[in-house]
């Protein structure tokens, strides 16, 4: 067992806490360390309001959950039905989800305007020291942390291409605006003013504005959507498209909100006979290739695409994480708007340069295309790198380390047969963040974790399951956890090792604060192994050995977590010094 940050006989819930980032991730955290009686709980956002991503300024029209409702809450509060005639989980029903949770419980426990700019631990065991500077009252300010959770995600640092930064347009003399998807919220109003709407009457239809999007994701497809529908000319370049998930009409709950389709995803270790049956036998991978064909075949049916048609060029939606549930087809969604020729598609290509005209961009087959603005639909960095400095970082171990070439480990799964290339940095690099929450190197401490950094397609209940964990690791609860550095390092590889099987396309290493672990499809069996950590039931949803994968998971069955893990402390003996 690892060892504490704090001597025999004190209170580990004693000294502050900052929980850096107010989106669910770290409101759920707050929440639960907050429960499990911590006493100085701080949450510290930049933003001047709660959400993250999904603040007032940052939301827009027509900007929807990528995932069925109830897959963005958490036990404490429910989230209402979507507002939305498409009865899909709005931005407005997300924000005002995250406010009334904050109001609710948090109050006086989140600090505006208050902007992360370095964390350096102080000494060994000891806390951290925290620069911020408060935005508010124009001033930086030192603080002194016992410990650190990491909530921003990996979404709040946008990407920029250096041959497209705001560097490279200015350069070119380009004329247009230039900003990144990130920011659409904000430069909307901008936008709208800049590229008027398509006029139909118009002879010179080469003269038209048009907004270029740049990037084939979710992202990239909302923006381009949105201003289609506005009456913009749009052009999305991208080299492919993210897979998606559609259906001719809603699909039941037991399939969309089960886990069916963790059945059909395999884990590091196989759970259950099921699954053990779908992914080592001859007769299980027939089911198993039937089952994901189906889903790409029905996918494009429902949406009406071509043979033919570029919009298929996707990734797998079983080897990638880059999919969409876009549900039952919209007339105005994106795929529609792109076959009724309302949105032009250029793919595969990719934007090499701002034109020196100052009102174009340059594709890789030497074309040009008019763009009035360009919207940056480009990914993200990990938000991680602006708080760490290199030594610190290193210290830690947040920085990717190169793959341990000599270490030989074996799935032989008939599902991970035929696998597409592995990713060059998949390859080269492996992440060194245990379990996607405790940096191996400082596992010993118990003094720094991060929630949000294991990518899932059920944000709510994997971040409830991680705020628990990480509430158990600052306790000092008997968990199952690696004795040493190496140990934790060794268990990381191999965890590394086994996502280059499973998603060799992805590279985790590429933005560590949101892919540090991927779940995505098997996240019940990524929460069911933090579960087994802190010796609690899995598979709570219940079923028999034939029936589990058909019964609905809701983050109500993790309602009693607290309690359970306070009543197997009581067993096994722990008590804090102060309620002795």
């Amino acid at each position: 067992m690892a060892q504490l940050d704090y001597a025999p006989g004190t209170d580990p819930r004693e000294g502050a806490i900052a929980v850096i980032g107010a989106g669910l991730a770290g409101l759920i955290t707050a929440y639960t360390l907050i429960r499990d009686g911590f006493k100085d709980v701080q949450v510290l956002t930049r933003d001047g309001s709660v959400g993250g991503n999904w603040t007032n300024d940052r939301i827009y029209p027509g900007l929807y959950l990528n995932s069925v409702h109830g897959e963005y809450c958490v036990s404490p509060l429910d989230m209402p039905k979507p507002t939305s005639a498409r009865g899909r989980t709005s931005g407005e029903d997300v924000n005002k989800y995250l406010e009334d949770f904050a109001s609710t419980f948090l109050s006086g426990h989140i600090q505006f305007g208050i902007e992360v700019r370095s964390v350096r631990r102080r000494s060994p065991g000891t806390g951290w020291h925290v620069q911020i500077y408060d935005r508010n009252a124009g001033r930086t300010e030192h603080r002194e942390y016992r410990r650190v959770v990491l909530c921003t995600g990996g979404q709040s640092s946008p990407k920029f291409p250096p041959n497209l930064s705001l560097d490279a347009a200015s350069t070119a003399g380009f004329k247009g605006l230039v900003f990144h998807s990130f920011d659409f919220g904000h430069r909307l109003s901008d936008l709208v003013v800049s590229v008027p709407p398509i006029d139909l009457s118009s002879r010179d239809a080469g003269n038209t504005p048009s907004v270029v999007v740049v990037g084939g994701g979710k992202s990239a497809q909302d923006v381009a959507s949105y201003l289609a529908n506005e009456g913009r000319k749009v052009t999305l370049v991208c080299l492919n498209f993210d897979a998606f998930l559609a259906y001719s009409k809603p699909l039941p709950d037991w399939v969309r909100k089960s886990r069916l389709l963790s059945l059909f995803s395999p884990h590091i270790h196989l759970r259950t006979w099921l699954e053990r049956f779908i992914h080592t036998t001859w007769l299980g991978k027939k089911l198993f290739d039937l089952f994901w064909s189906g889903l790409v075949n029905d996918a494009f049916t429902s949406t009406h695409i071509p043979p033919d048609s570029i919009l298929r060029n996707t990734v797998s939606p079983y080897w990638h994480d880059r999919v969409n549930d876009e549900g039952v087809p919209q007339p105005n969604g994106f795929h529609a708007l792109a076959l009724a020729g309302k949105i032009e598609v250029v793919s595969p290509a990719y934007v090499t340069q701002f034109s020196q005209d100052g009102q174009s961009v340059v594709l890789d087959d030497g074309s040009s295309i008019r763009a009035d603005a360009v919207v940056l639909a480009t990914g993200y960095h990990s938000s991680w790198l602006p708080m760490f400095d290199e030594e610190t970082a290193e210290e830690l171990g947040l920085n990717p380390r190169p793959a341990d070439s000599s270490a030989s480990y074996t799935w032989d799964y008939r599902t991970l047969r035929d696998a597409p290339p592995l990713n060059p940095d998949a390859k080269r690099f492996s992440s060194a963040i245990y379990k996607g929450i405790v940096p191996a190197k400082n596992i010993l401490h118990r003094d720094l974790a991060a929630n949000g950094a294991v990518f899932s397609t059920h944000f709510g209940y994997m971040l409830e399951v991680s705020s628990h964990w990480i509430s158990s690791y600052f306790l000092g609860d008997a968990m199952r956890l690696p004795a040493s550095p190496e140990a934790a390092l060794e268990e990381t590889e191999r965890q590394a090792a086994w996502l280059r099987h499973r998603y060799p396309q992805v590279a985790p290493t590429a933005n560590s604060s949101h892919t540090s672990n991927i779940g995505f499809w098997g996240w019940p069996q990524v929460a069911d192994d933090m579960l087994e950590d802190m010796g609690l039931g899995v598979m709570r949803s219940g079923g028999s050995w034939l029936t589990w994968p058909f019964r609905l998971v809701r983050v109500g069955e993790l309602a009693g977590l607290k309690e359970e893990r306070d009543a197997r402390r009581a067993r096994v003996g722990w008590k804090p010094a102060s309620s002795a």
